[in-house]
């Protein structure tokens, strides 16, 4: 009789297992969740300089302009990310937001060691990155330690998390959306420290079109 209770328990587990798994994204992709609550360790403060140095910069060979030369002349502040948030999402737990609530992710292609983004032309117009001027922004429950730069081909600087480039979504339709989860098996929602957060891993998807204006081929080629 304990052999038969152990394989109920085992049973048990799988199916619940299974309808969580279920719940986690619905049919249609209708709720992935969007009720963001506080971090519960929260860390406050900014990136320090050593964090925000960019010893990957002048090495990389597909810059065009390195960081701080005259050709990578300041962004405005509507294409900067100048706050990270630590927090807390319905059915996924913890994400990073930016100062719009909208989450951040990581891509498999890019590189930590060195940090390098891979993501550009019509996948950047797909997931945005988050970039900075001065690698410094408002930090809450994310660690200072871990946020750095890296410089991208056209000599802009992006944000990293544990040498991670971080990005946004342009599927992500409002705050705390996280839709952009497991798209192409490459693109997962980044934690405070910069780990995948599988938590939640919707069947692979592809990711949504180029906006129409920025591209011809829109939507032919999902290498991103």
């Amino acid at each position: 009789m304990v052999p038969h209770k152990r394989k109920m328990v085992v049973v048990g587990g799988a199916i619940a297992a299974a309808l969580t798994l279920a719940g986690c994204a619905p049919a249609g992709g209708a709720d992935y969740g969007n009720a963001a609550e506080p971090a519960a360790d929260t860390v406050v403060g900014t990136a320090g300089p050593s964090a925000t140095s960019d010893p990957v910069a002048a090495a990389d060979p597909d810059a065009t302009a390195p960081p701080g030369s005259d050709d990578a002349a300041a962004l405005p502040a509507d294409k900067t990310t100048d706050k990270l948030t630590g927090t807390s999402v319905k059915k996924m737990g913890q994400v990073i937001e930016n100062e719009d609530g909208y989450v951040l992710y990581r891509f498999d292609a890019d590189k930590n060691k060195p940090a390098k983004s891979t993501c550009v032309d019509d996948c950047a117009k797909v997931w945005p990155p988050a970039l900075t001027n001065d690698g410094k922004p408002t930090l809450k429950g994310v660690d200072p330690k871990l946020v750095g730069t890296v410089a991208r081909a056209d000599g802009t600087k992006q944000l990293t998390v544990n040498n991670w480039p971080v990005y946004t979504y342009i599927g992500d339709k409002k705050p705390g959306d996280w839709k952009g989860q497991n798209v192409g098996g490459k693109w997962f929602v980044i934690k405070p420290d910069g780990a995948k957060n599988l938590t939640c891993l919707p069947a692979i998807s592809k990711p949504v079109a180029p906006p129409k204006d920025d591209s011809a081929d829109a939507g032919t080629d999902y290498s991103y």
